[in-house]
């Protein structure tokens, strides 16, 4: 009779654990809908409740397989099978996909695995599953380690990927205190021989186990909590993976495209993949897509429509109007592997394709992303020829263009959220105060960020707060940033001014790879790689009678857009200037221009005869056109040493910031040129790499502390300079 108490007790207890850890393998299920595509999570959820009820009444394992089997073929059959279950059609559509995928497994083409199946694959982790955790926590009394696995995996899956595990993780701890009292209970009543019929007061046990349960629930959850610590990684591993790239919803990011732009801030991860190359005559800034709508934390596209299916040969997307000269070019593109995304990417000006036959694009009218298609589905396009009439924009037309924009222009490119701070407002208006015309103005806002303090750095970079304005902790706060930052700001402040303007993405263009000319279609023509690291945010401005104009506002960046003067010549010019070309005919009866040629004719006979006697002449000029090329080729020695003389007595801060751009010029003549994209630490990292020191380090830290913070150098003064010479003779040794 005791030993059936005991088997009663020890049962229930069983049973007790063992839902506990069901419902925590139920954790790791839950996060399936969020962090993958799989659908119909509810019907993994009935099977692995079925399969785990199977393994705890341990059925006799011939029983137990035929009928996890059976709950296995029902489930493909609702959910992929349409012939009778058990049907000859029904196994040969089984047969079919098992054969394919088993394939496809062998070629290593993961991706084309059948969704029947993959399910397939995980109803048998599932069955497999209720027998190793029946095994791990009922047989072999393991409840921690299982405890311990589940948390790790909550917070993990809650850290790196998009799942919310806050609840998770509330859950999870409340049911690892209840499965972990009730284990130490069920030791303390073994070790007791305490039969369960005779436990009367059982609730005296329960009850304070559940107190403390609540207790540590709510004291934990209440507790005051340190802010992150370590940089959220999820958009890396998005962008990593083909996802957001730069724009994501963390502070961490790998540089890149991306099409996720709801969420700007936070550092970057550089990435010097390439992602395509292009040959142009010229630097072109690559062309991906715009957006309207600013959110206070980012961008999103509420422009999708219209679209329409064009073929490659005539595109109909224009940025400007028939008012703006142009010059007809070709650009080949060349995408690699590492290209994820199924977009056109085309400089300005874009009016056809030479491509193979059957691809098409589709172009969303209003924001000038084109998705590339063969037939009806996207695919990626990895080599095209483009045709485009580059645009050259001429300045007075700018500054007289109208201001009466047309009422879908305002609509759609003015807006701005309502929780703008006021600052703001306040700050575009007082850049723009002293012009009057649009162009003026949106120069004042583009140039505002390059003399004003303001650092461009992928590193350090902020996430604004949830009720925090991007563009207000940008402006007013941190002053560091990226592309998106100088550029987003840009557009707020020009649409607070009722300036239509709007935010571009693409690349910039690229580093020229080759030192000499590529010829490409009989023309001489620049080969441009371009990385993920030229990845790039810019603003376009809306001139009613001439179109978009691309601006460049971020620190650092050059606008790769055309601009010029139209400089017209006077009717009278032409006439003062044609009198200098009037034939002798017309000069007759002149006395004064008669003996002035003659004179000129005597002159010119004289120099003839005695051309041989000036022989030496022609030898000086030589020799001094040598000495001259001579001094150009030693120019930064002989500067340097000129210029360190002198930078020794002289311990300003403008001298000091001459001194040190005078140093990047030098290095840049050897061979040691900063990117566009590089900030002024990563480059003294690559040029004390090669020289074997930290001195550009240094000096590059100490430079920054002067420039950015107005610190005073003059203590130190001696040491920098010595720096600064060693760094010099380096470059020119």
């Amino acid at each position: 009779m005791p030993n059936t108490i005991n088997d009663q007790r020890s049962t229930v207890f069983k049973l007790m654990i063992y839902v506990i850890g069901f419902l925590l393998f139920c954790e790791w299920l839950l996060p399936l809908e969020a962090i993958t595509e799989t659908k119909n999570v509810t019907i993994f959820f009935i099977y692995a409740t079925f399969c785990f009820f199977i393994s705890f009444i341990q059925v006799p394992w011939y029983l137990s397989m035929p009928l996890k089997l059976l709950g296995l073929a029902f489930i493909l059959d609702g959910l992929y099978i349409a012939e009778t279950i058990f049907s000859g059609h029904w196994f040969s559509i089984l047969y079919d996909q098992i054969i394919f995928n088993v394939q496809v497994i062998q070629a290593q083409e993961w991706w084309q695995m059948t969704p029947l199946f993959r399910s397939l694959l995980f109803l048998i982790l599932l069955w497999l599953m209720s027998y190793l955790l029946f095994y791990w926590i009922v047989v072999a009394n393991r409840m921690f380690v299982f405890v311990l696995l589940t948390l790790i995996y909550v917070t993990v899956v809650d850290t790196f990927t998009v799942y919310d595990g806050k609840w998770a993780i509330i859950r999870t701890f409340v049911l690892a205190m209840a499965a972990l009292g009730v284990t130490s209970f069920h030791k303390e009543m073994d070790k007791e021989s305490i039969a369960l019929g005779g436990f009367k007061k059982g609730h005296l046990w329960v009850l304070p186990l559940i107190a403390i349960i609540l207790f540590s629930t709510v004291a934990a959850y209440a507790s005051p909590k340190l802010s992150p610590q370590w940089p959220d990684p999820v958009p890396f591993i998005q962008s990593a993976t083909g996802g957001a790239g730069p724009g994501g919803s963390g502070v961490v990011q790998k540089v890149g495209y991306g099409e996720n732009d709801s969420r700007l801030g936070g550092s970057f991860i550089q990435d010097d993949t390439r992602v395509f190359t292009a040959m142009a005559d010229g630097e072109r800034y690559w062309r991906i897509e715009s957006k309207d709508t600013y959110t206070g934390k980012g961008w999103e596209d509420t422009l999708e429509d219209p679209v329409q299916t064009v073929s490659p040969d005539n595109i109909p997307f224009q940025t400007f109007t028939d008012e703006v000269e142009i010059e007809e070019q070709q650009s080949l593109i060349e995408l690699t592997s590492a290209a994820d995304f199924q977009k056109l990417v085309y400089p300005y000006g874009t009016t056809s394709l030479d491509t193979s036959d059957g691809y098409q694009l589709r172009v969303h009218e209003n924001t000038g992303e084109m998705d590339t298609l063969k037939g009806d589905s996207p695919a990626k396009l990895n080599r095209y020829v483009i045709n485009y009439d580059f645009p050259s924009f001429e300045y007075d037309q700018l500054r007289e263009s109208s201001t009466e924009d047309p009422e879908e222009i305002k609509e759609n490119y003015l807006q701005l959220p309502d929780s703008l701070p006021g600052r703001v407002r306040n700050l575009a208006s007082q850049i723009v105060e002293d012009e009057d015309n649009r162009y003026d103005k949106a120069k004042a806002v583009e140039s505002y960020f390059s003399s004003n303090g303001f650092e461009y750095s992928t590193t350090d970079v902020p996430v604004p707060d949830e009720n925090e304005d991007y563009v207000n902790q940008f402006l007013f706060e941190s002053q560091i940033g990226y592309c998106d930052n100088f550029s987003t700001s840009m557009v707020v402040m020009l649409r607070s001014e009722g300036i239509p303007a709007r935010w571009v993405k693409g690349f910039t263009a690229g580093e020229r790879i080759d030192a000499t000319d590529v010829t490409y279609n009989d023309e001489l023509q620049n080969k441009y790689e371009i990385t993920s690291g030229n990845a790039h945010s810019w603003v376009e401005v809306y001139f009613p009678d001439v179109g978009w104009v691309p601006f460049e506002p971020t620190k650092g960046f050059t606008n790769n857009a055309d601009f010029y003067t139209d400089v017209e010549t006077d009717d009278s010019d032409s006439a003062a200037s044609g009198s200098d070309t009037e034939t002798p005919e017309d000069n007759m009866g002149n006395p004064q221009q008669m003996e002035e040629q003659e004179a000129a004719s005597d002159s010119e006979s004289v120099n003839i005869d005695s051309e041989q006697s000036y022989v030496w002449v022609y030898v000086l000029a030589a020799f001094l056109i040598l000495a001259l090329l001579v001094l150009y080729v030693t120019r930064y020695k002989w500067i340097s040493a000129f210029l360190i003389r002198r930078y020794r007595k002289k311990e300003d801060e403008e001298t000091y910031e001459k001194a040190y751009q005078y140093l990047l010029k030098v290095l840049e003549h050897k061979g040691f040129k900063r990117k566009p994209e590089q900030t002024l630490r990563d480059y003294a990292f690559v040029v004390d790499r090669h020289f074997q020191s930290n001195d550009m380090r240094r000096l590059t830290n100490d430079y920054e502390r002067v420039l950015y913070r107005n610190e005073s150098h003059r203590s130190h003064w001696p040491k920098v300079t010595e720096l600064w010479e060693n760094l010099i003779k380096k470059a020119l040794s």
